[in-house]
């Protein structure tokens, strides 16, 4: 299982700070915001990763992440010129991917909720992919799907309609023919591979599957000012009354025994003016 993460794009949404850094390396309360779906995919046992950025912000995201030995993980970058789709990034990788399942999460996406990881690890093996549902108030900003009799009906992105329904998150799985699917779709009229083509070639052969994501389940696409401060504060609230980190690839890596208690230790080492590394230490003490 090889995950990759979708941190390219120009975040317009969130100009000016984003004229000359990458969103997903703006904080979500303590933390850079990748850290948050790299250790989701990690608490699901995935260790392998292909993250996807443009060629400016690559040594940014390199310098950060460095190439994932120091979490048990291995990382390697691959850049993108101009955002042309979330299906670009099974052709950017393609040679990496090669005859291996993918989970394909995007970089500005939040989820917390009980047992996640494990969720996510048990529907790793799906044939064909394997969707989430979200319900939410207005499905008009987002991918949404409809479903009847147990059986996904219907996939549209961005309904020209504000009622409740099923969003469908950032965070997809893929077996290992989701690249010779990709290589057939047709730029959409925006001009970009859209997602919702991708699973509706899945849905054609009776492949699409999907779980619905609890109400104790939140879900955040972090693609807005207003979305980040709720992020934020969700983070925020979660580590100060609860203290347990959120969001953490130190954590997920020692807990998974990727990293021994003294790695751990180095890790935070020289840091501990920062309350952040100091929540890491404490996890020695558990």
């Amino acid at each position: 299982m090889i995950g990759i993460l979708l941190a390219g794009g120009h975040g317009t949404r969130l100009r000016p700070i984003t004229n000359s850094i990458s969103k997903q390396l703006l904080p979500i309360y303590d933390k850079p915001m990748i850290y948050y779906p790299l250790s989701l995919l990690m608490a699901a046992k995935v260790r392998e990763f292909q993250i996807i950025t443009t060629p400016l912000q690559e040594a940014l995201f390199k310098d950060l992440l460095r190439d994932g030995s120091q979490w048990g993980i291995s990382i390697q970058f691959v850049t993108q010129a101009e955002p042309t789709g979330i299906p670009e990034a099974f052709l950017l990788t393609r040679k990496k991917i090669v005859g291996k399942r993918t989970i394909l999460s995007l970089g500005d996406n939040l989820f917390y909720g009980s047992q996640m990881g494990k969720k996510i690890n048990d529907n790793s093996g799906t044939e064909g992919s394997h969707i989430y549902g979200y319900q939410v108030n207005d499905i008009s900003s987002f991918g949404s799907m409809t479903i009847q009799n147990n059986k996904i009906v219907n996939l549209e992105e961005k309904p020209k309609r504000s009622d409740s329904g099923y969003a469908i998150p950032g965070l997809y799985h893929f077996d290992e023919n989701v690249t010779e699917f990709c290589e057939e779709l047709k730029p959409s009229a925006r001009g970009e591979l859209e997602i919702v083509d991708l699973l509706r070639k899945y849905q054609e052969i009776g492949k699409l599957d999907y779980s619905i994501l609890d109400r104790g389940t939140a879900w955040l696409d972090t693609g807005t000012h207003e979305d980040m401060f709720a992020a934020s504060e969700l983070v925020r609230v979660i580590q100060t009354r609860q203290g347990m980190l959120v969001g953490s690839p130190e954590e997920v890596a020692y807990r998974n025994g990727w990293i021994t208690p003294d790695q751990l230790e180095e890790l935070a080492a020289g840091m501990t003016v920062s309350p952040y590394y100091k929540s890491i230490l404490n996890l020695l003490k558990d």
